[in-house]
């Protein structure tokens, strides 16, 4: 096994739990959610809800019943995005966003739908002073990432939700990259909906994810997938109650136990605990790249420091091509990390980095100091 630096796609390694919870349900459990009379199934029920309920202390909701599940973030926002905006509606992104939330907007842009970008720094920061400008009458939602997943700065979530709250319009939180790593709470962030994974910060496998919806929201969405909930089954409409209303189909429940499964091992270990480790880690490989930076061969993208970002750092390689160095890392070392531009296009091009694109070294939990030192020395050889 190599050195694994790509926790910004998915964590790895798993607490071991996790793996442990969805080999127990294949194996020893294995019945479904409201499809079954029976004192197993009716077990089964009671992890789903613990989980929902884990998620929303987590997430500071006001409701289980508003923790709605999907397969990923992407469904998330999509369900989101497609459920709330109608033809003539306008919102609020910003220039980092992941194609998670622009191409969703892409498609609704040809039905009627408009969107501005809130302009960023060759940082990453967004300019907050500029959101007034983009304001239209027919705003209705500002949907922003917490974090970027190329450089790893952070978006001011406060104040956005302030000023959401200001101008009376939706706040939509996309957390692919913060959950499980950075305090989220909806009611104090003002948020209307946070998307969030579950196979990144929050430590689950893949193929699960979810929303955290603001009292009410859920029934003004129109249903992304309709049919079967194992509810209300003598009706051929929806159900009008969440989250039945926006789950449709067999749910994943081999991820929705390894997810209960980390959320336990979180709440155990602490968020703090997680993202300053992380941070050490992510501080030790910049501090590391600055020989590199002033010969010329390495270029830090984004902003320097531990303030107001990820443990997702992002460089570029002047005179040596960005894939092949990716590559040689991988094949000559072992090391594992991402080169690209990481589905996020628009980002690229407010960071400077379009198109050629960046290494990402993503640091996780599980990483340890040996292990930048490791891919520091091995870039040295390298460049």
């Amino acid at each position: 096994m190599g050195i694994y630096l790509d926790n910004g796609s998915t964590t790895f390694p798993k607490p071991p739990c996790v793996a442990q919870a969805v080999y127990d349900y294949l194996a020893h459990v294995g019945t479904n959610v409201g499809r079954g009379a029976y004192q197993d199934a009716y077990g089964t029920e009671q992890v789903v809800f613990e989980t929902r309920e884990r998620l929303c202390r987590l997430f500071g909701g006001s409701d289980c019943a508003n923790v709605v599940f999907s397969k990923n973030v992407t469904e998330s926002l999509n369900v989101l995005l497609k459920g709330y905006l109608r033809p003539g509606d306008h919102v609020i992104v910003s220039s980092m966003e992941h194609n998670a939330v622009m191409r969703p907007l892409r498609q609704l842009e040809r039905q009627g739908v408009s969107f501005t970008r809130a302009r960023c720094d060759g940082e990453g920061a967004l300019d907050l002073d500029a959101l007034e400008s983009c304001i239209t009458p027919a705003t209705r939602a500002l949907v922003m990432t917490h974090a970027s997943n190329v450089c790893g700065t952070v978006m001011p979530a406060h104040e956005l939700g302030a000023f959401c709250r200001e101008h009376g319009i939706r706040f939509f939180l996309d957390s692919a990259q913060t959950a499980g790593v950075l305090p989220i709470d909806v009611g104090e962030l003002h948020a209307d909906a946070v998307a969030f994974t579950g196979h990144k910060g929050l430590m689950g496998p893949q193929g699960i994810g979810g929303l955290v919806l603001a009292e009410g929201l859920g029934l003004e969405l129109e249903p992304l997938v309709s049919g079967g909930t194992g509810s209300v089954s003598h009706s051929e409409e929806l159900p009008d109650f969440l989250p039945d209303r926006l789950e449709a189909g067999t749910q994943n429940l081999p991820g929705i136990f390894g997810l209960h499964a980390a959320l336990g091992w979180i709440a155990k270990t602490g968020i703090d605990a997680i993202h300053r480790h992380e941070m050490a880690l992510a501080e030790r490989f910049m501090e590391g790249l600055a020989p590199l930076e002033e010969r010329g061969v390495a270029r830090l993208v984004g902003r320097r420091g531990s303030e107001g970002r990820t443990a997702v750092v992002s460089i570029q390689t002047p005179g040596d091509d960005e894939a092949t160095v990716a590559k040689k890392l991988d094949s000559d070392y072992g090391i594992m990390v991402r080169v690209g531009l990481h589905c996020a296009p628009s980002a690229h091009k407010t960071l400077g980095t379009y198109p050629s694109g960046t290494i990402r070294f993503s640091f996780g939990y599980f990483n340890t100091a040996e292990e930048v030192d490791a891919a520091l020395e091995a870039l040295r050889d390298i460049l």
